[in-house]
């Protein structure tokens, strides 16, 4: 005679819904699927903040350092600290991501560290900015200051984010 209590239960079936994106797949797979582009599009991204950084760590120890303005030092070091906190976001998100490990937080994850992606880009667009600034405040006039660090500026938003948010803008909501 079998005890009724030891019988297993089969484990629910996944709802599959074709979503306004036009994919067949359950909002688990959807939060799979979106958490894996978002860890590959991050590791585009951390070579460019980890050479930025390492660039970044090695100029005091150069010759030329002690010769530096307040101005140019004060801009190094306010670099110096937007590296590290680009990569601390840009890094985030595959902490979490093993740190949550198996707790059923994909979405969270999503939601969150997209965000965290975004600002670690923008840190990381202002760092390069402010690298260029620097460099050529030590190498050329003031105009060609100027010049560089604003068509350098205007390359990374405009293609980073004015491009983008005008499009988004364009199109309808998906969940």
């Amino acid at each position: 005679m079998a005890q009724q209590g030891s019988r297993k239960k089969k484990p629910a079936a996944r709802k599959k819904a074709a979503t306004s994106s036009g994919r067949s797949e359950s909002r688990l797979e959807r939060a799979d699927r979106n958490l894996s582009e978002l860890l590959q599009e991050l590791r585009v991204a951390l070579p460019g903040v980890q050479v930025l950084f390492a660039f970044l760590l090695t100029v005091p120890f150069s010759s030329g350092f002690k010769d530096l303005t307040q101005f140019q030092e004060k801009l190094y070091f306010g670099v110096l600290l937007g590296a590290a906190l680009s990569a601390a976001l840009l890094i985030a998100p595959t902490a979490g991501h093993r740190i949550l490990f198996r707790r059923q937080q994909k979405e969270y994850l999503v939601v969150v560290y997209n965000r965290f992606a975004i600002a670690g880009l923008g840190v990381l667009a202002l760092c390069m900015c402010g690298v260029i600034l620097l460099i050529s405040d030590v190498l050329f006039d003031p105009l060609a200051c100027i010049v560089s660090t604003g068509a350098a500026a205007i390359v990374f938003f405009g293609l980073w984010y004015v491009g983008p948010l005008m499009r988004r803008g364009s199109l309808p909501e998906i969940d």
